[in-house]
């Protein structure tokens, strides 16, 4: 089964061809996609695209980049929103230091890591996993992961060292690989594509972004995408792609159940 396991399909850039874009991954073989919100801006927009678009299903969270434009009153909203619409998962949620460095911006990063604890013990309130998003703060997750145990989930866009791999792992986590993976100056993300368990990935492609070699870095990145990229890992591991799929496809429904049911050949649309 062939699930992409983080795609933004909500985002302005496939406003003017959705449609396409989501028969286009269909006919490309693709089962799944976990549609993650960011903010309260768009806790309806990913709802209702998944009401609208089958197979598609939507995690809700308040991401990292975005809690400086955020109320606390957002966490009490999800908390309402997570009762009353059972999402998936919880997500994207996280730390980010990429953009805000804890030296410089400590105020932030105070946020940031109360957004994510709050995120945390909703999770465990709804018995849900989490959607993680690490850039350069995989410590730091850990370190509240190990403090506000959830039942597991996906570090998305994994790009840390086999010991912090390995640690999630541990923790219950799967690990999204995705459009970096194919680029072969990656040698650190192939190599730990090469390498970790099969059973510990899962593959996304963070549509539209993180686009693949074949796209170029400035392309719009697409669901239809996730084919290749498995392909890629495939090769990457010398192994035939359809166990690549049923392996990936398995850990994604191991962590998010819920895509058992809804992940079954069907038209694209309604």
């Amino acid at each position: 089964m062939l699930i992409d396991t983080h795609c933004h399909l909500d985002a302005t850039e496939f406003d003017a061809d959705r449609d396409h874009v989501v028969r286009s991954a269909f006919a490309n073989g693709v089962s799944g996609i976990v549609v993650p919100a960011v903010a309260r801006f768009n806790f309806d927009a990913v709802i209702n695209l998944c009401q609208h678009y089958q197979n598609c299903v939507y995690a809700l969270g308040v991401h990292p980049m975005y809690v400086a434009r955020s109320s606390l009153d957002d966490l009490e909203l999800l908390r309402t929103y997570v009762q009353n619409h059972q999402p998936v998962a919880i997500g994207e949620i996280g730390l980010d230091y990429f953009l805000t460095n804890p030296s410089t911006h400590p105020e932030n990063i105070k946020l940031q890591t109360h957004f994510f604890i709050e995120q945390l013990k909703i999770a465990q309130a709804h018995d849900l996993p989490v959607i993680l998003h690490v850039r350069h703060a995989i410590d730091d997750i850990l370190k509240q992961l190990r403090k506000h145990k959830v039942k597991g989930g996906i570090a998305h866009a994994f790009n840390g060292s086999m010991q912090q791999a390995e640690q999630l792992i541990a923790l219950g986590f799967k690990l999204g690989f995705g459009g970096a993976m194919t680029y072969p100056r990656a040698l650190r993300i192939r190599a730990l594509a090469t390498q970790l368990p099969l059973e510990a990935i899962v593959l996304e492609t963070d549509a539209p972004d993180i686009p693949p070699e074949w796209l170029g870095t400035a392309g719009r990145n697409s669901p239809a995408e996730v084919l290749k990229i498995a392909q890629v890992l495939a090769d990457l591991r010398q192994v035939d792609v359809a166990q690549v799929l049923d392996i990936t496809g398995a850990n994604a429904i191991k962590i998010m159940p819920k895509l058992a049911d809804l992940c079954t050949p069907v038209n694209a649309l309604h």
